[in-house]
Protein backbone atom coordinates (compact mmCIF):
# COMPACT_ATOMS: atom_id res chain seq x y z
CA UNK A 1 0.00 0.00 0.00
CA UNK A 2 2.78 2.00 0.34
CA UNK A 3 4.09 1.67 -3.06
CA UNK A 4 0.64 2.70 -4.12
CA UNK A 5 0.24 5.84 -2.18
CA UNK A 6 3.83 7.35 -3.62
CA UNK A 7 2.79 6.18 -6.71
CA UNK A 8 -0.60 8.78 -6.08
CA UNK A 9 1.61 10.96 -5.01
CA UNK A 10 3.64 11.29 -8.51
CA UNK A 11 0.41 11.64 -10.27
CA UNK A 12 -0.61 14.38 -8.05
CA UNK A 13 2.63 15.83 -7.90
CA UNK A 14 1.86 16.40 -12.12
CA UNK A 15 -1.68 17.96 -11.63
CA UNK A 16 -0.50 20.41 -8.36
CA UNK A 17 1.47 23.83 -8.87
CA UNK A 18 5.34 23.10 -7.96
CA UNK A 19 4.69 25.07 -4.36
CA UNK A 20 1.22 23.69 -3.74
CA UNK A 21 2.24 19.95 -4.08
CA UNK A 22 5.64 20.73 -2.02
CA UNK A 23 3.79 22.48 1.39
CA UNK A 24 0.63 20.64 1.71
CA UNK A 25 1.05 16.90 -0.57
CA UNK A 26 4.55 15.43 -0.23
CA UNK A 27 4.50 15.68 3.62
CA UNK A 28 1.68 13.23 3.94
CA UNK A 29 2.53 9.41 4.83
CA UNK A 30 0.88 6.96 4.49
CA UNK A 31 -0.05 5.23 7.86
CA UNK A 32 -2.40 2.56 7.88
CA UNK A 33 -5.41 0.68 5.81
CA UNK A 34 -7.88 -0.47 8.26
CA UNK A 35 -11.63 -1.53 7.90
CA UNK A 36 -12.24 0.37 4.46
CA UNK A 37 -10.69 3.23 5.57
CA UNK A 38 -6.92 4.62 4.58
CA UNK A 39 -5.56 6.68 6.82
CA UNK A 40 -2.48 9.34 5.79
CA UNK A 41 -0.37 11.04 8.72
CA UNK A 42 -0.06 14.89 8.15
CA UNK A 43 2.88 17.11 9.84
CA UNK A 44 0.95 18.85 12.12
CA UNK A 45 -3.00 20.33 13.39
CA UNK A 46 -2.62 22.59 10.24
CA UNK A 47 -1.58 21.06 7.69
CA UNK A 48 -4.58 18.14 8.70
CA UNK A 49 -7.42 20.78 8.38
CA UNK A 50 -5.73 22.27 5.19
CA UNK A 51 -5.34 19.13 3.57
CA UNK A 52 -8.50 17.44 4.75
CA UNK A 53 -10.57 20.82 3.30
CA UNK A 54 -8.57 21.28 -0.36
CA UNK A 55 -7.58 17.93 -1.54
CA UNK A 56 -9.57 15.30 0.16
CA UNK A 57 -11.77 14.54 -3.00
CA UNK A 58 -8.39 14.74 -5.36
CA UNK A 59 -6.76 11.88 -3.51
CA UNK A 60 -10.03 10.14 -3.17
CA UNK A 61 -10.32 9.91 -6.92
CA UNK A 62 -6.76 8.74 -6.89
CA UNK A 63 -7.19 5.98 -4.76
CA UNK A 64 -10.42 4.97 -6.74
CA UNK A 65 -8.54 5.82 -10.44
CA UNK A 66 -6.10 3.06 -8.56
CA UNK A 67 -8.18 0.37 -8.12
CA UNK A 68 -8.45 0.38 -4.63
CA UNK A 69 -12.67 1.55 -4.64
CA UNK A 70 -14.51 3.69 -2.90
CA UNK A 71 -12.09 3.95 0.27
CA UNK A 72 -12.76 6.48 3.57
CA UNK A 73 -9.75 8.98 3.77
CA UNK A 74 -9.11 9.80 7.45
CA UNK A 75 -5.56 12.59 8.46
CA UNK A 76 -3.86 11.81 11.66
CA UNK A 77 -1.06 14.33 12.75
CA UNK A 78 2.09 12.15 12.24
CA UNK A 79 5.35 14.43 11.69
CA UNK A 80 7.25 12.59 9.13
CA UNK A 81 10.80 11.99 9.26
CA UNK A 82 13.21 14.15 7.04
CA UNK A 83 14.31 11.53 5.03
CA UNK A 84 10.68 10.85 4.08
CA UNK A 85 10.49 14.46 2.25
CA UNK A 86 13.49 13.61 0.13
CA UNK A 87 13.16 12.61 -3.39
CA UNK A 88 14.84 9.78 -4.65
CA UNK A 89 17.87 11.36 -7.12
CA UNK A 90 16.24 9.37 -9.71
CA UNK A 91 12.51 11.35 -9.78
CA UNK A 92 14.07 14.88 -8.82
CA UNK A 93 12.84 17.19 -11.59
CA UNK A 94 14.59 18.32 -14.28
CA UNK A 95 12.41 21.52 -14.32
CA UNK A 96 9.55 22.71 -13.37
CA UNK A 97 6.38 20.79 -14.02
CA UNK A 98 3.18 22.42 -15.19
CA UNK A 99 -0.15 20.54 -14.19
CA UNK A 100 -0.16 18.53 -16.92
CA UNK A 101 2.08 15.82 -17.04
CA UNK A 102 0.79 12.38 -16.68
CA UNK A 103 0.66 11.49 -20.58
CA UNK A 104 -2.51 9.95 -22.04
CA UNK A 105 -0.73 9.47 -25.61
CA UNK A 106 -3.27 7.30 -27.14
CA UNK A 107 -5.95 10.81 -27.71
CA UNK A 108 -2.34 13.39 -27.45
CA UNK A 109 -3.14 15.30 -24.85
CA UNK A 110 -1.95 15.35 -21.36
CA UNK A 111 -4.38 16.20 -18.16
CA UNK A 112 -5.21 19.52 -17.14
CA UNK A 113 -5.33 21.41 -13.49
CA UNK A 114 -9.67 20.97 -13.00
CA UNK A 115 -9.54 23.82 -11.70
CA UNK A 116 -8.70 25.86 -14.67
CA UNK A 117 -12.20 26.69 -16.29
CA UNK A 118 -14.14 29.24 -18.10
CA UNK A 119 -16.37 28.95 -15.05
CA UNK A 120 -13.89 29.88 -12.75
CA UNK A 121 -12.43 32.46 -14.21
CA UNK A 122 -13.30 35.86 -13.35
CA UNK A 123 -14.16 38.33 -16.16
CA UNK A 124 -13.53 42.07 -16.06
CA UNK A 125 -12.65 45.06 -18.52
CA UNK A 126 -9.07 43.70 -18.33
CA UNK A 127 -9.52 40.27 -19.42
CA UNK A 128 -12.83 40.66 -20.93
CA UNK A 129 -11.75 40.74 -24.58
CA UNK A 130 -9.43 37.80 -24.09
CA UNK A 131 -12.02 35.68 -22.02
CA UNK A 132 -14.55 36.12 -24.92
CA UNK A 133 -12.13 35.28 -27.84
CA UNK A 134 -10.81 32.23 -25.99
CA UNK A 135 -14.50 31.25 -25.32
CA UNK A 136 -15.46 31.43 -28.92
CA UNK A 137 -12.29 29.91 -30.47
CA UNK A 138 -12.67 27.11 -27.38
CA UNK A 139 -16.60 26.49 -28.80
CA UNK A 140 -15.65 26.20 -32.14
CA UNK A 141 -17.19 29.70 -33.59
CA UNK A 142 -17.14 30.29 -37.10
CA UNK A 143 -15.33 33.67 -36.69
CA UNK A 144 -12.54 33.15 -39.31
CA UNK A 145 -9.64 32.79 -36.71
CA UNK A 146 -7.98 29.43 -35.94
CA UNK A 147 -4.93 30.93 -34.33
CA UNK A 148 -4.93 33.06 -31.21
CA UNK A 149 -1.71 34.57 -29.69
CA UNK A 150 -2.49 35.76 -25.64
CA UNK A 151 -0.19 38.22 -24.29
CA UNK A 152 -0.58 38.82 -20.66
CA UNK A 153 2.66 39.60 -17.30
CA UNK A 154 3.17 36.89 -14.56
CA UNK A 155 -0.12 35.64 -12.57
CA UNK A 156 -2.63 37.58 -14.66
CA UNK A 157 -4.77 34.15 -16.01
CA UNK A 158 -3.16 33.55 -19.19
CA UNK A 159 -2.64 29.84 -18.16
CA UNK A 160 -5.78 29.46 -16.70
CA UNK A 161 -7.64 31.14 -20.03
CA UNK A 162 -5.36 28.85 -21.85
CA UNK A 163 -6.56 25.58 -19.97
CA UNK A 164 -10.21 26.27 -19.96
CA UNK A 165 -10.16 26.31 -23.74
CA UNK A 166 -8.71 23.05 -23.32
CA UNK A 167 -11.13 22.12 -21.49
CA UNK A 168 -14.09 23.35 -23.38
CA UNK A 169 -12.40 21.89 -26.50
CA UNK A 170 -12.18 18.24 -24.93
CA UNK A 171 -15.99 18.43 -23.47
CA UNK A 172 -17.37 19.41 -26.84
CA UNK A 173 -14.68 16.99 -29.42
CA UNK A 174 -13.43 14.61 -26.93
CA UNK A 175 -11.66 12.67 -29.89
CA UNK A 176 -9.56 16.07 -30.25
CA UNK A 177 -6.52 15.18 -30.05
CA UNK A 178 -4.94 18.30 -27.76
CA UNK A 179 -1.72 18.90 -27.48
CA UNK A 180 -0.59 21.75 -24.11
CA UNK A 181 3.07 22.13 -23.68
CA UNK A 182 5.24 25.00 -23.08
CA UNK A 183 7.80 26.04 -24.97
CA UNK A 184 10.81 25.18 -22.92
CA UNK A 185 9.19 21.52 -22.86
CA UNK A 186 8.60 21.27 -26.45
CA UNK A 187 12.21 22.26 -27.25
CA UNK A 188 13.37 19.71 -24.57
CA UNK A 189 11.45 17.16 -26.24
CA UNK A 190 13.30 18.07 -29.60
CA UNK A 191 16.49 18.16 -28.21
CA UNK A 192 16.00 14.54 -26.97
CA UNK A 193 14.74 13.38 -30.37
CA UNK A 194 17.11 14.95 -32.01
CA UNK A 195 20.15 13.33 -29.57
CA UNK A 196 18.03 9.56 -30.13
CA UNK A 197 17.22 9.85 -33.71
CA UNK A 198 13.95 10.00 -33.28
CA UNK A 199 12.91 13.34 -34.85
CA UNK A 200 10.88 12.27 -37.47
CA UNK A 201 8.43 10.81 -34.74
CA UNK A 202 8.69 14.42 -33.29
CA UNK A 203 7.79 15.86 -36.85
CA UNK A 204 4.72 13.17 -37.01
CA UNK A 205 3.53 14.04 -33.30
CA UNK A 206 3.04 17.93 -33.82
CA UNK A 207 2.30 18.27 -37.70
CA UNK A 208 0.34 15.36 -37.77
CA UNK A 209 -0.71 13.71 -35.18
CA UNK A 210 -2.27 17.14 -33.22
CA UNK A 211 -5.48 18.87 -33.63
CA UNK A 212 -4.93 21.41 -31.34
CA UNK A 213 -1.55 22.93 -30.06
CA UNK A 214 -1.39 25.51 -27.20
CA UNK A 215 2.35 26.59 -26.66
CA UNK A 216 2.60 28.96 -23.34
CA UNK A 217 5.55 30.92 -23.03
CA UNK A 218 6.61 31.64 -25.96
CA UNK A 219 9.30 34.18 -24.90
CA UNK A 220 11.25 31.11 -23.52
CA UNK A 221 12.37 30.56 -27.70
CA UNK A 222 14.50 33.67 -27.52
CA UNK A 223 17.67 32.93 -28.77
CA UNK A 224 16.86 29.35 -30.00
CA UNK A 225 17.20 29.39 -33.54
CA UNK A 226 16.59 25.91 -34.47
CA UNK A 227 13.52 25.34 -32.05
CA UNK A 228 12.28 28.71 -33.81
CA UNK A 229 12.87 26.85 -37.69
CA UNK A 230 11.14 23.64 -36.30
CA UNK A 231 7.89 25.45 -34.64
CA UNK A 232 7.97 27.70 -37.71
CA UNK A 233 7.85 24.53 -39.85
CA UNK A 234 5.10 23.06 -37.74
CA UNK A 235 2.45 25.77 -37.74
CA UNK A 236 2.82 25.91 -41.27
CA UNK A 237 1.52 22.02 -41.41
CA UNK A 238 -0.97 23.15 -38.52
CA UNK A 239 -2.43 26.13 -40.47
CA UNK A 240 -2.07 24.47 -43.96
CA UNK A 241 -4.73 21.88 -42.55
CA UNK A 242 -6.80 24.53 -40.42
CA UNK A 243 -5.86 23.07 -37.22
CA UNK A 244 -6.11 25.04 -34.04
CA UNK A 245 -3.22 26.80 -32.57
CA UNK A 246 -3.20 29.31 -28.77
CA UNK A 247 0.35 30.60 -27.85
CA UNK A 248 0.79 32.47 -24.26
CA UNK A 249 3.23 34.78 -24.19
CA UNK A 250 4.84 37.65 -21.55
CA UNK A 251 6.14 39.78 -24.46
CA UNK A 252 4.98 40.45 -27.61
CA UNK A 253 7.23 38.61 -30.68
CA UNK A 254 8.47 41.74 -31.82
CA UNK A 255 10.03 42.67 -28.38
CA UNK A 256 11.17 38.87 -27.51
CA UNK A 257 14.85 39.26 -27.83
CA UNK A 258 16.73 37.10 -30.79
CA UNK A 259 13.29 36.19 -32.27
CA UNK A 260 13.26 35.17 -36.04
CA UNK A 261 10.68 37.71 -38.29
CA UNK A 262 8.97 34.55 -40.28
CA UNK A 263 8.35 33.46 -36.34
CA UNK A 264 7.12 36.59 -35.23
CA UNK A 265 4.88 36.80 -38.49
CA UNK A 266 3.05 33.66 -37.71
CA UNK A 267 2.81 34.12 -34.16
CA UNK A 268 0.60 37.21 -35.10
CA UNK A 269 -0.76 36.30 -38.48
CA UNK A 270 -4.12 35.78 -36.17
CA UNK A 271 -5.76 37.15 -33.45
CA UNK A 272 -3.99 38.86 -30.91
CA UNK A 273 -5.36 39.33 -27.23
CA UNK A 274 -4.00 41.16 -23.86
CA UNK A 275 -4.61 40.68 -20.25
CA UNK A 276 -3.99 43.63 -17.74
CA UNK A 277 -3.53 44.02 -14.02
CA UNK A 278 -6.99 43.58 -13.29
CA UNK A 279 -9.09 46.94 -11.82
CA UNK A 280 -10.15 47.79 -7.64
CA UNK A 281 -13.62 46.20 -8.77
CA UNK A 282 -12.38 43.16 -10.61
CA UNK A 283 -9.84 42.62 -7.34
CA UNK A 284 -13.16 42.16 -5.27
CA UNK A 285 -14.67 39.91 -7.25
CA UNK A 286 -11.10 37.51 -7.32
CA UNK A 287 -10.87 37.96 -3.47
CA UNK A 288 -14.76 37.02 -3.15
CA UNK A 289 -14.11 34.01 -5.49
CA UNK A 290 -10.78 32.98 -4.20
CA UNK A 291 -12.04 33.27 -0.49
CA UNK A 292 -15.04 31.84 -1.37
CA UNK A 293 -12.98 28.04 -3.17
CA UNK A 294 -10.95 28.15 0.24
CA UNK A 295 -14.08 28.60 2.64
CA UNK A 296 -12.80 32.08 4.01
CA UNK A 297 -15.02 33.74 5.21
CA UNK A 298 -14.21 37.68 3.97
CA UNK A 299 -15.87 40.54 5.45
CA UNK A 300 -16.71 43.55 2.66
CA UNK A 301 -14.34 45.93 4.60
CA UNK A 302 -11.58 42.96 4.61
CA UNK A 303 -11.92 42.50 0.61
CA UNK A 304 -11.81 46.16 -0.01
CA UNK A 305 -8.62 46.43 2.18
CA UNK A 306 -6.68 43.61 0.14
CA UNK A 307 -8.39 44.77 -3.17
CA UNK A 308 -6.73 48.21 -2.35
CA UNK A 309 -2.98 47.24 -1.60
CA UNK A 310 -2.78 43.52 -3.34
CA UNK A 311 -2.69 45.18 -7.35
CA UNK A 312 0.14 43.05 -8.62
CA UNK A 313 -1.10 39.99 -9.76
CA UNK A 314 -3.29 37.45 -9.07
CA UNK A 315 -0.75 35.45 -7.27
CA UNK A 316 -0.40 38.00 -5.05
CA UNK A 317 -4.29 37.94 -3.98
CA UNK A 318 -4.16 34.46 -3.32
CA UNK A 319 -1.17 33.88 -1.26
CA UNK A 320 -2.72 37.25 0.63
CA UNK A 321 -5.67 34.74 1.16
CA UNK A 322 -3.95 31.63 2.56
CA UNK A 323 -1.71 33.42 4.63
CA UNK A 324 -4.79 35.17 6.21
CA UNK A 325 -6.53 31.65 6.47
CA UNK A 326 -3.51 30.40 8.66
CA UNK A 327 -3.22 33.17 10.76
CA UNK A 328 -6.77 32.77 11.29
CA UNK A 329 -7.21 28.79 12.02
CA UNK A 330 -3.32 28.79 14.03
CA UNK A 331 -4.12 32.26 16.15
CA UNK A 332 -8.15 31.27 16.32
CA UNK A 333 -9.01 34.90 15.54
CA UNK A 334 -11.87 35.93 13.45
CA UNK A 335 -11.06 37.57 9.81
CA UNK A 336 -10.64 41.15 10.33
CA UNK A 337 -9.28 44.53 8.77
CA UNK A 338 -6.48 44.10 11.59
CA UNK A 339 -5.12 40.31 10.71
CA UNK A 340 -5.63 41.43 6.84
CA UNK A 341 -2.94 44.86 7.71
CA UNK A 342 -0.70 42.18 9.47
CA UNK A 343 -0.70 40.10 5.98
CA UNK A 344 -0.33 43.00 4.08
CA UNK A 345 2.67 44.10 5.83
CA UNK A 346 4.58 41.06 4.55
CA UNK A 347 3.28 41.23 1.15
CA UNK A 348 3.12 44.65 0.01
CA UNK A 349 6.06 46.06 1.14
CA UNK A 350 4.17 48.86 2.64
CA UNK A 351 6.39 49.30 5.60
CA UNK A 352 9.55 48.88 3.29
CA UNK A 353 12.34 50.96 4.43
CA UNK A 354 14.05 50.02 1.01
CA UNK A 355 13.91 51.47 -2.29
CA UNK A 356 15.16 51.89 -5.78
CA UNK A 357 18.01 53.61 -4.86
CA UNK A 358 18.64 51.23 -1.97
CA UNK A 359 18.15 48.02 -4.30
CA UNK A 360 20.17 49.29 -6.51
CA UNK A 361 23.24 50.64 -4.05
CA UNK A 362 23.18 46.94 -2.90
CA UNK A 363 23.43 45.06 -6.52
CA UNK A 364 26.35 47.07 -7.30
CA UNK A 365 28.27 46.58 -4.29
CA UNK A 366 27.53 43.00 -4.23
CA UNK A 367 28.51 42.17 -8.21
CA UNK A 368 30.88 45.08 -7.98
CA UNK A 369 29.95 47.10 -10.56
CA UNK A 370 29.46 50.80 -11.20
CA UNK A 371 25.63 52.11 -10.72
CA UNK A 372 26.07 53.31 -14.53
CA UNK A 373 26.65 50.02 -15.90
CA UNK A 374 22.66 49.34 -14.86
CA UNK A 375 21.42 51.83 -17.23
CA UNK A 376 23.83 51.35 -20.03
CA UNK A 377 23.13 49.50 -23.77
CA UNK A 378 26.06 47.10 -22.71
CA UNK A 379 24.74 43.36 -23.49
CA UNK A 380 28.04 41.68 -21.80
CA UNK A 381 26.60 38.89 -18.97
CA UNK A 382 28.93 40.78 -16.55
CA UNK A 383 26.65 43.63 -16.57
CA UNK A 384 22.99 41.97 -17.93
CA UNK A 385 22.97 39.74 -15.10
CA UNK A 386 23.56 42.00 -12.07
CA UNK A 387 20.38 44.21 -14.48
CA UNK A 388 18.29 41.10 -14.23
CA UNK A 389 18.43 40.86 -10.99
CA UNK A 390 18.14 44.81 -9.93
CA UNK A 391 14.99 44.03 -11.40
CA UNK A 392 13.77 41.31 -10.13
CA UNK A 393 14.13 42.77 -6.84
CA UNK A 394 12.83 45.94 -7.44
CA UNK A 395 9.96 44.04 -8.47
CA UNK A 396 9.93 41.85 -5.84
CA UNK A 397 10.06 43.93 -2.88
CA UNK A 398 8.85 46.94 -3.53
CA UNK A 399 5.55 48.76 -4.81
CA UNK A 400 7.36 50.65 -7.73
CA UNK A 401 4.94 50.85 -11.26
CA UNK A 402 6.88 49.42 -14.04
CA UNK A 403 7.39 52.71 -15.51
CA UNK A 404 9.38 53.66 -13.02
CA UNK A 405 11.58 50.48 -12.79
CA UNK A 406 12.07 50.88 -16.29
CA UNK A 407 13.25 54.44 -15.94
CA UNK A 408 15.84 53.04 -13.29
CA UNK A 409 17.14 50.97 -15.76
CA UNK A 410 16.87 52.81 -18.73
CA UNK A 411 14.72 50.01 -21.25
CA UNK A 412 11.28 49.16 -22.31
CA UNK A 413 8.22 47.85 -20.39
CA UNK A 414 8.98 44.44 -22.44
CA UNK A 415 12.74 44.33 -21.92
CA UNK A 416 11.82 44.69 -17.58
CA UNK A 417 9.18 42.03 -18.29
CA UNK A 418 11.76 39.89 -20.12
CA UNK A 419 14.42 40.30 -17.22
CA UNK A 420 11.88 39.42 -14.13
CA UNK A 421 10.85 36.18 -16.06
CA UNK A 422 14.90 35.62 -16.84
CA UNK A 423 15.22 35.48 -13.11
CA UNK A 424 12.41 33.14 -12.41
CA UNK A 425 13.54 30.77 -14.68
CA UNK A 426 16.93 30.85 -13.51
CA UNK A 427 15.60 30.27 -9.54
CA UNK A 428 13.54 27.12 -10.64
CA UNK A 429 17.31 25.93 -12.78
CA UNK A 430 20.40 27.34 -10.91
CA UNK A 431 21.04 26.73 -7.53
CA UNK A 432 23.65 29.38 -7.60
CA UNK A 433 21.22 32.42 -8.68
CA UNK A 434 18.90 30.84 -6.04
CA UNK A 435 21.58 31.67 -3.44
CA UNK A 436 22.25 35.14 -4.63
CA UNK A 437 18.92 36.00 -4.65
CA UNK A 438 17.80 34.96 -1.26
CA UNK A 439 20.82 36.51 -0.28
CA UNK A 440 19.64 39.85 -1.38
CA UNK A 441 16.64 39.14 -0.47
CA UNK A 442 17.49 39.27 3.27
CA UNK A 443 19.80 42.10 3.20
CA UNK A 444 16.74 44.39 1.69
CA UNK A 445 14.24 42.85 4.61
CA UNK A 446 17.04 43.57 7.29
CA UNK A 447 18.10 47.22 6.16
CA UNK A 448 17.81 49.65 9.03
CA UNK A 449 14.53 51.96 9.65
Amino acid sequence: MKQIWEEIKKEIRSELPKNSFSLWINPLSFVERRNGTVVLGCPNRFSKNWVADNYKELIQEKLEKAGLGSLKLEFKVQRPSPDSLLLPPSEVPQQLSLPNMPNRPSKGYVSLNKLFTFERFVVGPSNEFAYSASKAMAQGSTWGYNTLLMLAGTGLGKSHLSQAMCHKILERYPDKRVYYITAEEFTNEMISCLRHKRIEEFKRKYRQACDVLLLEEVHFLSGKEKTQAELGHTLDALCNDKKKIIFTSSLPPKDIPSFSEDLCSRLTGGLVTTIESPDFDTRIKILRQKASEMKLPLPEEVAELLAEHLTRDIRQMESALNCLKAKSELLNEKISTGLAREVLRYLTNSQSCIDIKGIRDLVCKYYRINPELLISKSRKKVHTYPRNIFIYLCRTHTEETLERISKAVNRSHSTVLYAFETIERKLREEAKVRKEVEFLSRKIKQCPP
